[in-house]
């Protein structure tokens, strides 16, 4: 039978443990699933939450620091040193696995002995909301090489992976080695993408395969806008250092289309806030200037030429006039469809499903 090993990091969610760890062990048939809850010395009971779980389920174990050694450790700890199942995941605490996502991610890894990892679609919820009812049956598989999935991480400028919905070749896992210390915010895009370095990557089509719980505790939220742009850029570019990369892609080609996304990213944010009426608090003169140390030839975008004339109307005149601006998230599905979409019926999909085009691309 495949075997998983799911590694659960922890720190003051154990209210959220024992659905997250019913929801990796329960309804997911035809794989023997075995759970390490690893407590990042919470200060809110969930080690002794931790250890409960594991005395009533022989399938679960539980370890608790006595001190925080930071998320990235304990990612490490539990992928590197413990996991020793065909495949491993990752899955925060506040995350849920959907019912079968551990049996069809497995399936295709078992039909694609070339694959180094196989993720799907993360439906986000809210905290403190009903849980949204996902989809559980599966449209279909695809399997891309893994310079081509690169390319198109490096064209996006963003993994578009949540993290909760991958499954991981152990042996793969333990060769590549653990998350980059030196990438706190991004190490999992690097991650990704060095895997895919060594091997394809597939995608189970049509199904939502965890759900991702949005909260003012993810990182997501809690580290964005300039700083988010300068860690994407270090963790793009860490990946392009590594010696594999050098034999497989096209460095520097890789390096300009991050770089021209990022810029136009920055840019585009800068223009946003002076629509909005947010230059007090979003430091669009810095975004400017990022993009322009990032990608010279960004007086060339039209978005530059955008931004400079919101400054020369103001920021006053500008949130008047915000309201006949193309609409933010028209303009960005518009402008990366093209690599965010395999075909057209999958646009329209993402456009029937409002606010999932940020997360949901392959």
């Amino acid at each position: 039978m495949t075997s998983v090993s799911v590694v659960i990091p922890c720190y003051n969610y154990g209210h959220h443990l024992p659905e997250a760890v019913a929801s990796i062990l329960d309804d997911q048939p035809g794989v023997d699933v075995k759970v390490l809850v690893i407590d990042d010395a919470s200060t809110d009971g969930s080690g002794e939450v931790a250890m409960r779980i594991a005395e009533q389920d022989s399938r679960v174990e539980a370890l608790v620091h006595d001190v925080n050694r930071g998320h990235i450790a304990t990612y490490n700890e539990g992928l590197l040193g413990w996991a020793d199942g065909g495949y491993c995941a990752l899955v925060s605490a506040d995350d849920r696995l959907t019912p079968g996502a551990l049996t069809r991610a497995t399936a295709l890894l078992d039909a694609h002995p070339s694959v180094a990892f196989v993720y799907g679609y993360a439906l986000p919820f809210l905290d403190g909301e009903d849980l949204p009812v996902p989809r559980t049956s599966a449209r279909g598989w695809s399997v891309w090489s893994g310079p081509s999935w690169i390319e198109r991480r490096f064209r996006l400028a963003r993994s578009g992976i949540s993290s909760p919905e991958v499954v991981v070749r152990t042996s793969l896992q333990k060769r590549v080695g653990g998350y980059d210390p030196d990438l706190p915010h991004h190490g999992d895009t690097e991650m990704w993408m060095r895997l895919a370095l060594h091997g394809d990557v597939g995608y189970v089509r049509g199904v939502d395969q965890a759900l991702y719980r949005r909260h003012a505790q993810n990182m997501s939220t809690t580290y964005t806008g300039l700083k988010d742009l300068h860690q994407r850029r270090l963790a793009f570019e860490s990946l392009l250092e590594r010696p594999a990369a050098g034999d497989i892609l096209d460095p520097p080609h890789l390096a300009a289309l991050v770089r021209r996304k990022l810029a136009w990213e920055a840019l585009f944010a800068a223009a946003r806030a002076y629509e909005q009426g947010k230059t007090s608090v979003i430091p669009t003169d810095q975004l400017e200037a990022f993009a322009l140390k990032c990608w010279p030839d960004a007086r060339t975008m039209p978005v530059y030429w955008g931004v400079r004339a919101r400054r020369f109307l103001g920021a006053r005149l500008m949130q008047q006039l915000g309201a006949f601006a193309p609409p933010e998230r028209g303009l960005r599905f518009f402008s990366e469809c093209r690599d965010r979409y395999d075909s057209f019926t999958e646009a329209l999909e993402a456009i029937a499903r409002p606010g999932k085009q940020s997360i949901r691309f392959a």
